[in-house]
């Protein structure tokens, strides 16, 4: 199951780069790949609606969110973490 979260969730991240999920790497981060405020939003909005989670994510204060967007890696866990969460 983790690997179907992280391999959903690079293939939105790199429609919104414009890239092949093949090209993006778990260490990047999201401005490593081109990604601005509002292609980070889209990629927020696309992951809540495919794994109907809420994200607790403020784009006016990233670093506040509890929502690691620091690298792809990171955004893959906090995906992880809240699909988990989910479940129980």
């Amino acid at each position: 199951m983790a690997d179907d979260i992280r391999d959903k969730v690079i293939e939105i991240i790199a429609e919104q780069a414009m890239l092949e999920a093949a090209d993006i790497r778990l260490e990047q981060s999201p401005a490593a790949l081109g990604l601005d405020s509002l292609a980070l939003v889209e990629s927020i909005f696309a992951i809540e609606e495919t794994f109907d989670v809420d994200v607790p994510f403020n784009a006016n204060a990233p670093e506040t969110s509890g929502f690691d967007i620091s690298t792809i890696g990171s955004i893959v866990a906090a995906v992880e973490r809240l699909v988990s969460e989910k479940g129980t």
